[in-house]
């Protein structure tokens, strides 16, 4: 079953670091600001190359306080609040069940909390749209251990498998799928990469309903027999059929099966003892239940699936398949996610280099704005990353109501884990859930002010404007200008901060265009604001602005900040911090002055430490 569809911001191609990926030699193009933003992420405990060969362990995860892991602890209780909210109505059934939700930074844990039911509902009533519920001394609670079907986070195992398997030559990313995989050559798909498979980009259908077939062979030719929808190379479309077909890669170069090569190459490393395929039956009791699967809203009728795979087209495959059969827990989750923060390594042990795992975190679907990918990974993707989302940040989302969000521009990870098709899966649509729970983790992060102790902040709020404007202020000669420091972190396009003027010879707000600066790899860099307006992200840190008001010599003028947001998705917000205003030599306004700050009309801004 294919995932949520996905959608974003056009200035992810802009951003994201370009990639040259030839035979499998493979050369990455420096992400803006990002060693500034690596850096910062570094102080919450992050450790880049470790493990093996390194002479010490890379970071271990334990839990710990949020003061620990470097977080806020206000935004990880409305983290679980807004969490708990979507158990009722929302609007007319509950999201999920239960849920298991996992947020830390660095090496620490600081929010692990099961809540709802594992199991709840024994049938979904069609002709009342209810679901019928076990008697209640047969539901069973969430608990920190719960394992859940993963449906297609199980995607990036087989990504980093055959990441794998690049690293050691025995797969090259540019070469045609067929030169491995004979059969899979026919009907137009001859000229099919390893890297369109890793990044939806072959031109297969999201979806054909594979399990119909009487037997795997006939699957297989079923799938030997598709032929593309546009030329590969051409869209971005997710389909399942991408990461079905890597598996078949997998296990031809391998000689080995996919459930034996995750053991082997990554849960044992890792000690991810409650990952794999096909659960035992001993393990029932500790699974997240799923759906009533009944025609028609199912492809098969197999009553309450429970324990097996939900997927149709894994469950033809025998429970194991590339794209959706892996079972987990949050905790293995969050282990997988730091190793993956950590460059490959955890403890002493190393699944992937860590030039490897950056190819995991760098776009290579520049060419389709809106879908950036990494191998495996979905990028900058705020419709479910919420507030996390930046350039950088990787993640996946799963059909049954799971994800895992890994931002490394600040060391964090998130793990939502619900039961959402329990009892069946019209009652949820969107990812609300996830949504609101990023946004809580990215406020979680506090942002140190660009000079003294406080700065003014934005706020969060979707769907919003906000201002802060400065009091009347007189420029005598021509020689006005506007310093400040300037943060910003905004959904690409629909989320713009505008400076703005006004005076008595001009009383509309229009825009005044500037010039922010940001020391990079030791540079300066500078880029003019034409539009007097930014959006999309800063880097994560701090820019110098600096805005000409020549032109409104000997006026009385009032600038502002307006801070516009679209819904349902936002940033982390915008900073602005040590505001000054200079005629000449003489400074006019500065906010480091209290009676200037006590001046300042704040909309929907408020002043913030963090």
């Amino acid at each position: 079953m294919s995932g949520d569809a996905a959608g974003g911001g056009i200035s992810r191609r802009r951003l994201g670091g370009g990639v040259l990926a030839l035979g499998g030699a493979l050369a990455l193009a420096p992400i803006p600001f990002a060693d500034a933003a690596t850096a910062m992420g570094a102080g919450a405990g992050s450790a880049a190359p470790a493990g093996p060969g390194s002479g010490r362990p890379a970071v271990t995860l334990r839990r710990g306080s949020p003061a620990r892991a470097g977080l806020l602890p206000g935004p990880l209780e409305r983290l679980v609040a807004d969490a708990e909210a979507f158990l009722a109505p929302s609007p007319a059934h509950p999201w999920y069940a239960g849920a298991v939700l996992l947020a830390g930074r660095g090496g620490t844990v600081a929010l692990h909390r099961p809540i709802g039911k594992a199991v709840r509902y024994s049938a979904y009533d069609e002709a009342t749209d209810t679901g019928v519920e076990f008697p209640a001394d047969r539901q069973i609670a969430m608990a920190e251990d719960t394992v859940f079907d993963l449906a297609s986070v199980s995607k990036l195992f087989t990504s980093i498998l055959a990441v794998q398997q690049i690293e050691r030559g025995s797969l090259a990313l540019e070469e045609r799928v067929a030169s491995y995989l004979p059969d899979f050559g026919g009907a137009g798909k001859q000229d099919v990469t390893v890297r369109q498979l890793l990044t939806h980009t072959s031109g297969f259908a999201a979806w054909i309903p594979l399990y119909k077939e009487p037997t795997r062979e006939a699957m297989l030719r079923r799938l030997w027999d598709e032929a593309p929808t546009s030329p590969p190379g051409g869209v971005y479309r997710y389909s399942d059929l991408n990461l079905i077909s890597l598996q078949l890669v997998l296990e031809k170069i391998t000689g080995r099966a996919l459930d034996v090569l995750l053991r082997e190459e990554i849960t044992a490393p890792l000690g991810l003892h409650r990952t794999r395929f096909t659960p035992p039956p001993s393990w029932r009791p500790k699974i997240a239940a799923t759906e009533d699967m009944r025609q028609p809203w199912s492809g098969l009728d197999r009553g309450l699936v429970w324990g097996e795979v939900h997927d149709e087209n894994a469950y033809g495959f025998g429970g194991v398949a590339g794209h959706a059969g892996v079972f987990s827990c949050a905790w293995d989750l969050a282990v997988l996610g730091r190793t993956l923060l950590s460059g490959g390594a955890y403890g002493r042990a190393r699944i992937l280099r860590p030039e490897s795992v950056e190819l995991m975190f760098t776009d290579f679907n520049t060419d389709f704005p809106g879908d950036a990918h990494g191998l495996g990974f979905e990028l900058y993707q705020h419709w479910y990353m919420g507030a996390m989302a930046t350039p950088r940040t990787a993640g996946h989302t799963g059909f049954t109501g799971t994800s895992l969000v890994l931002d490394p521009t600040t060391d964090s990870f998130l793990v939502v884990l619900g039961n959402s098709v329990h009892p069946v899966r019209s009652w949820r649509s969107g990812s609300a859930p996830r949504v609101a729970a990023a946004d809580h983790l990215a406020r979680a992060v506090p942002v140190s002010p660009g000079r003294g102790r406080s700065a003014w902040f934005s706020g969060m709020a979707a769907g919003t404007t906000a201002t802060l404007t400065l009091p009347p202020l007189r420029l005598a000669i021509g020689e006005g200008r506007l310093r400040c420091s300037l943060w910003w972190d905004t959904e690409p396009e629909t989320d713009v901060l505008v400076l703005e003027a006004s005076d008595e010879v001009d009383p509309a707000w229009l825009p005044v265009p500037f010039t922010t600066t940001v020391t990079s790899s030791g540079e300066e860099v500078g880029t003019p604001h034409p539009t007097g307006s930014v959006s999309g992200w800063s880097g994560r840190v701090w820019h110098r602005l600096h805005a000409d008001l020549a032109d409104r010599r000997g006026r009385r003028v009032r600038l502002r900040w307006r801070y516009a947001t679209g819904a349902p998705y936002v940033g982390r917000g915008v900073y602005v911090d040590a505001l000054r205003v200079e005629d000449g030599d003489r400074t006019v306004f500065d906010d480091s002055r209290h009676g200037d700050a006590a001046r300042v009309e704040a909309s929907g801004w408020s002043v913030s430490a963090d």
